[in-house]
């Protein structure tokens, strides 16, 4: 695979996160999410691809756009086949308030790299390179929180869990509580909440609980870049989703995926920061243009590179918003 195509990815990014930078603190989540969507889509029109998108904004019927199944790329004589997860707008609730961590994010690999997981929940959990290997889903958040502990050379009382605020994570909470460890919420994106546990300057350690399955894919592609470990479980609000799961290939949609069952071979990852993060900058605005910081990294190679970038809208007037 090109490796130039890792750094090309990160124009598509850039491109939502200006569109969807206008509308921070706006209170409007639809129209940031539309406004990163439309932006992503177009500038993908740039990128010499024949590219098929297995994780994004819905079904044909329910988005107009970057749906499971749509084509994108210039699609010209040579170009890769990749399959491509998108999340245009990452903390779409984190935008309309104007709070920290909103990104842009998009995975990418060839054909067959990417689980083709429905639009359902899935429990995960997910470390940082020094705890690879020492989680396992099927045992208890106790069990779990002593073997990172371990791996990491800490005490129990000095791991940080981060975990979404959601009624659904009360017991979960109880237990880590219990088992001793420190607990940091968030509100949304758990996408950086997994990533965040490859860097230490982030304060976590690992990430626990239940969220959106298409955004474990995305989350399990970057933390194969960085070297880190996860699992996760798909969780069935009905019968429907596990027959849906089935029919898009998943012949046993109960079990375990490992870390190389989400995203295996050689997948790519880009980000840009739409809101000041933990690991991104948000973009900011200038007299000139803007100013955006991403980062984009391959799991062939393991390099994370950071970019930052400056965007002149008298010569790009549609990044203008």
């Amino acid at each position: 695979m090109d490796r130039n195509l890792a750094l090309e990815l990160v124009r598509v990014t850039e491109a939502a996160a200006l569109a969807s930078a206008r509308l921070v603190g706006r209170g409007d989540r639809d129209a940031a999410d539309r406004a990163a969507t439309e932006a992503m889509r177009k500038a993908f029109q740039g990128i010499d691809v024949n590219g098929e998108v297995v994780i994004g904004e819905g079904e044909r019927d329910e988005a107009p756009m970057l749906y499971i199944g749509e084509r994108v790329g210039r699609s010209g004589p040579g170009a890769p086949e990749m399959e491509i997860a998108v999340d245009p707008l990452e903390g779409t609730n984190l935008c309309a308030t104007g709070a920290a961590n909103a990104i842009s994010v998009i995975a990418m690999g060839p054909r067959g790299s990417l689980l083709r997981a429905p639009d359902t929940y899935m429990e995960k959990i997910a470390v940082g390179p020094r705890a690879r290997g020492a989680i396992d889903i099927a045992r208890s958040p106790g069990d779990n929180l002593r073997a990172v502990a371990g791996a990491l050379g800490k005490q129990v009382e000095d791991v940080t869990v981060v975990i979404l605020d959601r009624p659904r994570h009360e017991r979960l909470v109880r237990e880590v509580r219990e088992a001793g460890a420190r607990i940091h919420l968030i509100t949304d994106g758990d996408v950086s909440g997994a990533i965040n546990t490859c860097f230490p300057d982030a304060g976590v350690d690992l990430l626990m609980g239940v969220g959106g399955a298409p955004e474990g894919v995305i989350s399990a592609a970057a933390l194969r870049c960085m070297g880190g470990d996860m699992q996760g479980r798909l969780v069935f609000r009905e019968d429907a989703e596990r027959a849906r799961a089935r029919r898009m290939g998943l012949a046993d949609p109960d079990r375990v995926f490992g870390i190389e069952d989400l995203a295996k071979g050689d997948v790519m990852f880009a980000a840009t920061g739409i809101t000041n993060g933990d690991f991104l900058r948000g973009v900011r605005f200038t007299g000139f243009g803007a100013r955006t910081h991403s980062v984009v990294m391959r799991s062939r190679s393991g390099t994370v590179r950071y970019i930052e970038a400056e965007h002149h809208f008298q010569y790009k007037p549609n990044y203008g918003w």
